[in-house]
């Protein structure tokens, strides 16, 4: 039987993260930018229907409208059916050549490790159970998605270089084919390891847009998509690809320094939130070094417990709160 202490913990616990839960879904619109982006969807909207109903437009010029048009939708379309990541998938964005039975058998040991040590330092099976789960399941994942994130943040650095060789490389005579091994064989990681994919896949006689695909999968950014875009819609239109590139690579350094900027005008906002984020552990770290008996009783009497666990819920939806706030979509 369950005692009543523990009891009355549980509906403290479930209360608070349904109260927390409940708050969050209530201010998540009007902390994201979703209002904004359907508004400007619907005004964009709006705007091409009104370019289409204007008269005496040349009929060529519509219909490389509309072949353009039903490009990027079957590729918008294309990347929408994908919804669900594998695992393998994931390894592959991070740059680690290893299959995911690895990856299984390190979160293993990483749970046994993590909960036999919180066992050791005197804590309950239960609470050794709850970490060893969250040393399993959390550390190995959040591990892999700052790779990945690192990964796609050194992509962004060199691609606008990459789409200049291309450029340059077609205005001296030379076929797209040629400058990708050019990319492949002199640019740096991890430009250089998706261009040798993409270079073998063309070799073994897989359509361009397939590779395209293949590559936006292993790096899924709105730059790479671009480039599959412009690529994809002079292979269909014609067209001067040399200077279609030439603008995209102005566009993506534009769109790097805003990222920059960006960075730059929200880094006060993330110390800010790192700090208020940090003060309540370290003051109880703080307190604990001077008076442990005063402090102790925070996990050593069942009311503390219960004001532990709630104080903690609602730091972590502070913290999510202030993570929405500071992270900007451009």
């Amino acid at each position: 039987m369950l005692s009543p202490e523990l009891v009355q913990l549980a509906a403290i616990v479930l209360i608070a993260l349904s109260v927390g839960g409940i708050v969050y879904v209530l201010m998540m619109p009007y902390l994201s930018d979703e209002r904004k982006v359907s508004k400007r969807v619907a005004n964009v909207a709006q705007g091409q229907n009104r370019v289409r109903t204007r008269v005496g437009a040349p009929q060529p010029l519509q219909m490389r409208r509309k072949q353009v048009q039903d490009t990027i939708r079957d590729i918008e379309a294309k990347q929408k059916a994908k919804k669900r990541i594998s695992l393998r998938t994931k390894l592959m964005r991070a740059g680690l050549n290893v299959k995911p039975h690895i990856y299984y058998v390190f979160s293993a040991i990483a749970g046994l490790v993590g909960g036999f040590v919180v066992l050791l330092s005197g804590f309950s099976p239960l609470v050794s159970l709850l970490a060893a789960f969250a040393f399993a399941f959390g550390l190995p994942r959040w591990l892999l998605a700052r790779r990945i994130k690192s990964r796609q943040a050194k992509f962004l650095t060199e691609f606008a270089n990459a789409v200049d060789i291309i450029v340059r490389g077609i205005k001296s005579g030379l076929p797209l084919g040629d400058c990708m091994q050019v990319i492949a064989a002199e640019s740096p990681e991890p430009v250089r390891s998706e261009f040798i994919d993409l270079v073998e896949q063309q070799k073994v006689g897989v359509p361009l847009q397939r590779a395209f695909d293949r590559m936006h999968d292993r790096m899924p950014l709105q730059e790479v998509n671009f480039f599959a875009i412009v690529v994809a819609i002079q292979s269909q239109t014609g067209g001067n690809l040399a200077e279609a590139l030439g603008n995209l690579s102005q566009v993506l350094r534009d769109r790097y320094r805003l990222a920059a900027k960006v960075r730059s005008f929200s880094a006060e906002a993330k110390a800010s939130a790192m700090i208020i984020g940090a003060l309540p552990p370290l003051v109880m770290g703080v307190v604990y070094l001077t008076s442990p008996d005063y402090i102790s009783l925070l996990w050593t009497t069942p009311m503390g417990k219960v004001m532990m666990m709630a104080g903690a819920t609602w730091m972590l939806i502070g913290i999510l709160v202030m993570r929405k706030m500071i992270n900007f979509e451009y």
